[in-house]
Order: C-alpha cells, then structure tokens, then sequence
C-alpha cells in the first residue's frame, strides 16, 4: 500500500510531540511494507528518509494553468478563504473568482501563472495564509503522485488533505493529535475548530491517539463514532547509553519537559515544588521548555521564593533530551488536557520513574506510573516526595516502567493504522 501523507514537522526540526509521533509511526509502517510519500512545509535536508520519501512544499511550483489542476479549482470553495491562497491577489478578489468559477480555464491566467511558495514550517503569524497555500500545493502533488490513501495529521494538514482528496477522489483518514479544547481550553480559536471539524467530517476514517481524544471528537465536535478509531502513540527504541551522567549538584532533580502552555499545567508543578521543598529542601526542580507562560512562571517562582532550588532551561531537542532525562530522578506530566504525552513514554525508557495527570490519554496504558489529578497538588507533592525518597517503590517503578514501554512499540501502532486503511476497501 502506498500512502500520501502530509505532516507539517518532521525530526530533527520539530517543536514538539507531533513530528516525533510522524517519524515513529512512518518507520513503524515502513516495518508494515506500507510505502510513504511524506510532504512537509519546509525541509532542512538533515531529515532522515531511510523509512520514508520527504517532499518538500517549498520546492514544488504551482501552475495555475495546469490542466491538473481544474479539478481543484472547480471544489476550491470549501477552503476557507482566510489569506492569499494566490500570490498578488488579495482574498476578496480571489474569493469572487472562485464565487464565479473564474478560477476554471484561461481566466485564471489574468492574475497569476505559475508560483513556487516558500513556506517557513514555522507557528507564527502568518500560520494560517501558509496553511491555506500548503492545502494548494497539496492539490498539485496528490494529482501527480500515484497512491492508495491520503493521511493528513492536526489541523495544519487538514485542509492539504481534503484538497488531495478532491483531486483525486482517493480516501482521507486525518490523524488528531491534539483538538483545539486541549491547546485553549474552553476559549477556542473557531477558525482552527472549523478547520478542524471539516476535516473530519470530510475524513472518511479518523485516527486519534487516545480514547480520551475520541471522546472530545464525539462530544465536541460530532462526528460519527463509528468512523473514529484510537491508535495510541509509542516510543522509538534507543541503544543510547542511559543514566550515569555526572551530576553537578548534590540534590536529587525532579523536570517538568514540555511546552510552557495553560494545556501543559506548568503552573502546577510549580504550586508542588513549593509544597515539597516545605518538607525536604535537597530537592531541584527543572522546568524545560519554553511558551506564552514563560515570564509568569518565572514570576511566581521569585513570589515563592524558590528560585534558588528551580531552573529554567528553555526549548530543549534531541539530545538535549536524552541529557535532561539521564540527570533527572523523578519526571513529572501535569498536563491539563493531554491528547497522549510521549514525553513519560521517553522518560521511562531512561529509566526514570514518572508522575502524570489522569487527564493524559497516555495514563490510559501505562500501569507502572504515579497518577494525580492534574489540580490536586498535594497529590502530586506526595507522589514526588515517595519516588524521591521510597528506593523499593523507585525501583519497582524503574524495573517494570522499563519494561512496559520497550513492549509499546510503533510497528504496534503502525499495524493499527494499517488495519484503518484496509477497512477503507472492505
């Protein structure tokens, strides 16, 4: 089977579990003799493509002439017409070409002929235009490639995927990683919701990475259950040495890793650092990451007056990972909404035991972990406190942690995925 699949990171460039979950999941369907096509916004050309074919967005050129393209142009008015999805035309004028089927034929040789967009592969401002015109420059690619199924992943590909599917009439299963009620709470952003919702609802399978996500799908956005399949996440084996790195400090270290976002429950780990530095002052905490509450938690620490016994990293990748983990005693996911968490899943596999929220769809397979609710801090400060200072409960967890998570592997996952795609042709 061969796959059209289009993500919007891919390692070593990512800034966060999502081009980690596509790196393991297309190795994993490589494993499955499942052929990948996968198309991202921008490569580096560092990427590694032993498993899977990248292309690169930025390099392919739109010719708004090209005779493949009209079918496109005939169904271009379910796209959201947000932002110049045509260079040098500004939405409204595109808006009434596609309201007057000007985009068909020679009438759209007045405003452009051929375009080559350079995407930036980044969350910045201009995020949505570069999602409309990646939804475009899917279109072109899906109708010159040969392939059995399209797999687009989040919301910045739904759009991309639904056009491929357009074009050619080939079956879309859309992978949600993540809804918008995770990353924002209940003050959604409706134009990333509608997007969302439209892409599933175009799907014809969706794919989400855990039942705690498929329940959010249903009840917040309605789509049909039983088209709504869970896949959960896994981690990538690693022959990398783990723990015995020296450690500068005396204390044991307890690390926060992740985006430093409301969803993300930073403000939480704080709140039971204090509690527990109340009760044994030989402790560091770590908060790696970086995001919008960055100054604030950084404030509240200095009102605690914790400073001292808390660091601040800022983003780390890759092997500034696999270092963090390897110095760190206990780690610690206090997500609020949390679709999966791979995160925990990498820490384990360090050998590193681990506290996480019950509002993770991770915790619905992990066994040997510590759960709490995300708000009940003293909770969590006893959790902490017991794997910090408990050796037979530390290395029960270490013991059998490690041996869960080597078993939860992506050719698992990847099979899973593949079964999604063969019930499309049964």
């Amino acid at each position: 089977m061969k796959v059209l699949m289009f993500g919007w990171e891919f390692p070593p460039h990512i800034s966060g579990g999502l081009g980690t979950a596509c790196y393991g999941l297309t190795k994993g369907l490589a494993s499955q003799n499942t052929e990948v096509i996968f198309v991202v916004p921008k490569a580096y050309g560092d990427e590694d493509q032993s498993a899977v074919r990248l292309v690169n967005a930025s390099d392919v050129v739109v010719d708004s002439t090209d005779v493949d393209y009209q079918e496109f142009w005939k169904k271009i008015t379910y796209m959201e017409i947000g932002s110049n999805l045509i260079p040098y035309v500004s939405p409204e004028k595109f808006k009434k070409y596609a309201e007057e089927n000007r985009l068909e034929g020679t009438s759209l040789e007045e405003t452009v002929m051929r375009a080559k967009f350079t995407f930036s592969g980044k969350y910045g401002k201009d995020l949505m235009a570069e999602v409309s015109r990646y939804a475009l420059v899917g279109a072109g690619i899906a109708k010159k490639s040969e392939f059995d199924v399209i797999h687009a992943h989040d919301w910045l590909t739904y759009s991309a995927g639904i056009a491929a599917k357009k074009v050619t009439g080939k079956p879309l299963v859309v992978h949600m990683h993540a809804t918008e009620f995770d990353r924002s709470g209940q003050t959604v952003n409706k134009e990333v919701y509608d997007i969302e919702r439209k892409g599933m609802e175009e799907a014809d399978r969706v794919i989400t990475v855990s039942n705690f996500t498929r329940a959010i799908v249903i009840e917040k956005y309605g789509i049909d259950p039983d088209k709504i399949f869970t896949v959960h996440n896994a981690v990538e084996p690693t022959d990398k040495e783990v723990g015995g790195l020296e450690r500068k400090v005396k204390e044991k270290v307890v690390t926060f890793l992740g985006r430093l976002t409301q969803q993300k429950g930073p403000e939480y780990f704080i709140e039971a650092a204090h509690l527990i530095l109340q009760r044994d002052p030989n402790v560091r905490f770590v908060m790696a990451g970086s995001g919008d509450l960055m100054n604030k938690m950084i404030k509240r620490v200095a009102q605690l007056k914790i400073a001292t016994k808390f660091h601040f990293t800022g983003f780390l990748r890759g092997a500034e990972v696999d270092k963090m983990l390897g110095l760190s005693d206990v780690f610690v996911m206090p997500s609020v909404s949390e679709p999966f968490g791979i995160v925990p899943l990498e820490a384990m596999r360090s050998n590193v035991p681990v506290v996480i929220s019950k509002q993770s769809g991770v915790s619905e397979i992990l066994k040997h972990a510590l759960k709490v609710d995300y708000w009940d801090i003293s909770g969590m400060a006893d959790s902490i406190y017991g794997l910090l200072h408990y050796n037979s409960l530390t290395d029960m967890f270490i013991k059998y942690g490690k041996d869960e998570v080597d078993n939860l592997k992506w050719d698992n996952a990847a099979y899973k995925v593949v079964q999604v795609y063969e019930s499309l042709f049964n």
